[in-house]
């Protein structure tokens, strides 16, 4: 039995030793008196009833009052002779079977009655263990007497607190066996909980299986949900951390180069075999640092930018940028086909600047990777969005696992192995356009059919 089992059945047994106690208490202490208050308010009310009943029809009904309310009725000539009245109530009472051994009607009592009066009294029997409750009331010179004999309660009580004694430790058994049952219930789905948050702990994602039908079953649920959650968070965790080892041995690999061709030229320079050329490539080999920490810098930025949407005209901004490219296409022979036939409205709301560097990047990636000499664009309007799409060949390589694929929008990643930077660049481009359709809101994403990469995205 674990703690929580030990705990819920002592305080259940708490609780049942208080609820006795309470119970013995008022039975002994305020029972007794409870029940003379509820007969001297029976008999009060009896009293006031026959007080406004004529005198004829009370003397009729008398027997009929007494088996009604269960009590004894008496009436004789009220008389100045004290010993007198009260001899001829005790006949009339022990002809009833009332036999008392303490009874009197005093003088001033008489008096009272003479003034039509009630008079109440209480004759305590010791010997008989009971006491009698009497109303004393005056009707047409005819004294009237309702009484009802009341049990001393104290031995009656004695018996019955001790058979409910007997009562209680059967129940008290019974509730140790049932409480054992319950808190069982209780304690082993919440064990089941205990050891899934343990396992969760350990990263070991595990789900538990509790149908109660109440809250315990809605905590389990929550464990179970809070697990997938955790579960998928740490998988991306895992993903990010793989993908930051990765970023870290693209950024050392793409300065290693260079850096190391400043270190060799300039060693050239000093050992004097300078042909007139080391400065240049020293020079360009700093060109080519600054434009990654540039493009390093960009993608920073990017991610924690504000950005200033506002409405615009796309169709122009793609105009004026696809003009930038103009004679670079002409002059590698790229042939650029743009078909905006399902154009209706080409006005979008999204930061401008920002996606300047979205369609650059897309443009100077189809012009670098184009293996057909062929790009296609097209503009398009979908329900309240516009779509964008531009395609170049590419070439297909068998086997090459979709996941590969899905690297591509990773910084530093290129599907180039070679790394020749006429052919992969910095490898940040893709990563600069997710970063600002993400903050667009934007959907995006690429396909590959038949010899083509197409990107794609909404404004």
């Amino acid at each position: 039995m674990n703690k929580l089992n030990k705990k819920l059945i002592a305080r259940i047994l708490l609780v049942f030793s208080v609820v006795v106690i309470f119970s013995f208490v008022m039975n002994t202490f305020f029972l007794p008196k409870y029940l003379l208050y509820q007969k001297k308010q029976s008999l009060a009310a009896l009293t006031e009833q026959i007080e406004m009943m004529d005198t004829k029809q009370l003397l009729q009904d008398v027997e009929v009052l007494e088996n009604e309310h269960s009590v004894t009725i008496v009436y004789t000539t009220l008389t100045d002779n004290v010993d007198n009245l009260n001899e001829l109530i005790k006949d009339s009472l022990g002809r009833k079977g009332i036999t008392l051994s303490k009874f009197w009607i005093t003088d001033e009592s008489i008096e009272k009655l003479k003034e039509n009066k009630i008079v109440r009294k209480i004759y305590n029997q010791e010997k008989l263990k009971s006491s009698f409750l009497v109303s004393f009331l005056k009707k047409d010179n005819q004294i009237f007497v309702i009484g009802e004999s009341i049990s001393h309660s104290t031995e009656t009580l004695r018996i019955v607190n001790q058979f409910n004694i007997y009562i209680y430790v059967g129940e008290l058994l019974l509730l140790i066996v049932l409480s054992g049952l319950f808190t069982r219930r209780i304690v082993k789905p919440l064990a089941q909980i205990q050891t899934a948050a343990e396992e969760i702990s350990k990263l070991s994602f595990t789900k538990v299986q509790v149908q109660t039908g109440d809250e315990i079953e809605v905590l389990a649920q929550s464990i179970n949900q809070m697990s997938d959650k955790l579960e998928y968070a740490h998988q991306e965790l895992a993903v990010k951390n793989e993908n930051l080892r990765n970023f870290i041995a693209d950024i050392s690999h793409e300065l290693k180069t260079p850096l190391s061709l400043i270190k060799a030229y300039s060693a050239g320079i000093k050992d004097g075999m300078d042909d007139g050329t080391y400065i240049d490539v020293i020079e360009q080999q700093t060109d080519d640092i600054s434009r990654l920490v540039s493009k390093l810098l960009d993608l920073s930025r990017l991610q924690t930018d504000q950005y200033t949407m506002s409405a615009w005209d796309f169709k122009l901004l793609f105009e004026r940028t696809l003009e930038k490219y103009r004679i670079s296409t002409q002059q590698q022979n790229i042939e650029i086909s743009v078909d905006d036939s399902l154009l209706k409205d080409s006005r979008v709301v999204a930061d401008e600047q920002k996606i300047e560097m979205v369609l650059n990047n897309l443009i100077t990636n189809a012009v670098k990777y184009t293996t057909d000499g062929r790009i296609h664009i097209t503009l398009a309007n979908k329900d309240d969005n516009l779509f964008f799409t531009i395609a170049n060949g590419i070439e297909e390589h068998e086997g090459q696992p979709q996941g590969q694929w899905d690297n591509i929008w990773e910084p530093f990643y290129v599907l180039e192995s070679s790394r020749n930077k006429q052919l992969s660049g910095t490898g940040l481009g893709l990563s600069i356009v997710r970063a600002i359709l993400q903050k667009h809101d934007s959907t995006f994403g690429f396909n590959i059919l038949r010899g083509e990469i197409e990107f794609y995205f909404s404004l």
